[in-house]
């Protein structure tokens, strides 16, 4: 049995836990991280993730002061400079345009082992981090004293000593259920449907997205002009028949459903479906532990928000743990930790609480509600201070960490 000690321990090193990993380690903080599954580095030419995210300026920054954002652009993104949103029920429509803030884009669609493999490589070559494969958390306990410690037992027989313990695992966290903190949430009544498809007409750099009464179907542009990764959110039923559909078929329906926005969908690629569920961790934090990404909440896909969500994790706890070293306290002390609490468990629950409204408010078929939704969507597109305001907070997020920003001008 071999026994290591760390500063850090990080359980999960997907977008979220590789970020995590990457800050403290370049911030000279030792880490070791725990990943049962590696990220894949090399795909043939063509293949697309089914997996997509659309990363806002905030998290392109982050990656950025990280050292990825080069290397995932190299590989590749897809910024987007529009959106169109619209109702399927009603008579509502909003148009974004990156322009009217002046800015070059909204964001960037990137497939989410674009970015794990930039961060995964970034960690590859820092001395300060030790990579473990193959590998998972089974156990821990901390020590009592002034100087208490995480004692963590992974199935391969070691033991990792570290300071404080990260769980970055997702949804099913063994970090959260091992610390015996609560978590709450319930099921949608909807299954996102994933795939990678060929439009007839170009994209133009635009997010499309079509709220339907059974859910949104979102169309986001990738690289090619005519490519573009969707997903549709619907009933469980539906989309297990649109998983088994032949090719052709699922194409009919998927440009109906579309209403032939960007023309015959022409091919399709592989699909696959998800059960969408919401949940949300009763604590972030215990003593020497901090849970960040899903494994702290998951939310609903239809705003493209919860990896962004995620980094404004990483940022928080980074800034809280940079501050514990400075006033020479352990980085498990759990008023360090609180202060990451208490920075994103309001805004994780505001974000929370707004998607499952918009969920709500587009599946509802009440006439007097379907008036009320298309006469606000259209109030806002005809309001440009109101559309201004909305596309510079969700192009910007929230956050205070210096991670999450630009450097100033001088």
């Amino acid at each position: 049995m071999s026994e290591a000690s760390t500063t850090a321990l990080i359980v999960g090193a997907g977008m979220n836990g590789g970020a995590m990993a990457l800050a403290l380690a370049r911030s000279g903080i030792d880490v070791c991280v725990i990943e049962s599954r590696p990220p894949l580095l090399d795909w043939p030419a063509g293949d697309y993730d089914l997996r997509v995210s659309a990363l806002t300026r905030a998290s392109q920054n982050l990656l950025d002061k990280l050292g990825a954002w080069d290397e995932m652009r190299a590989e590749r993104i897809a910024p987007y400079r529009a959106m169109h949103v619209w109702d399927a029920a009603g008579r509502g429509t909003i148009h974004f345009e990156a322009q009217e803030i002046g800015e070059p884009d909204l964001g960037h669609i990137v497939e989410n082992r674009v970015t794990t493999k930039a961060l995964w490589q970034r960690l590859q070559a820092l001395d300060k981090v030790r990579l473990i494969e193959n590998d998972e958390l089974v156990a821990f306990e901390r020590t009592s004293g002034a100087r208490a410690r995480i004692r963590a037992e992974l199935a391969s027989g070691r033991r990792i000593h570290a300071e404080v313990l990260i769980g970055a695992d997702g949804a099913r966290s063994k970090v959260r259920q091992l610390s015996g903190i609560a978590c709450t949430g319930w099921d949608y009544d909807q299954h996102a449907l994933v795939a990678t498809i060929e439009t007839e007409q170009p994209h133009q750099a635009t997010a499309w997205q079509r709220f339907l009464p059974s859910g949104p179907l979102a169309l986001l542009p990738l690289d090619a002009p005519r490519r573009c990764s969707i997903v549709w959110s619907t009933a469980p039923d539906h989309a297990e028949e649109l998983l088994e559909l032949p090719e052709a078929a699922f194409n009919r329906q998927l440009t109906s459903a579309s209403e032939a926005r960007l023309g015959r969908i022409l091919g399709s690629g592989p699909r696959a479906v998800f059960p969408l569920r919401r949940s949300h961790a009763s604590a972030y934090v215990a003593p020497g532990v901090a849970l960040i990404g899903d494994a702290a909440h998951t939310i609903h896909p239809l705003a493209g928000q919860g990896v962004n969500l995620g980094f404004l994790d990483v940022a928080e706890l980074h800034r809280a743990l940079l501050n514990a070293m400075r006033r020479q306290r352990p980085l498990g002390d759990l008023a360090a930790l609180r202060r990451y609490e208490r920075a994103r468990k309001a805004d994780n629950l505001l974000m929370q609480a707004g998607m499952d409204g918009f969920k709500r408010l587009f599946s509802n078929t009440n006439p007097l509600l379907r008036m009320l939704r298309d006469n606000g969507m259209n109030l806002i597109d005809h309001s440009p201070p109101l559309k201004r305001l909305i596309m510079r907070q969700a192009l910007e997020g929230r956050g205070s960490s210096a991670l999450l920003h630009r450097p100033a001008t001088p």
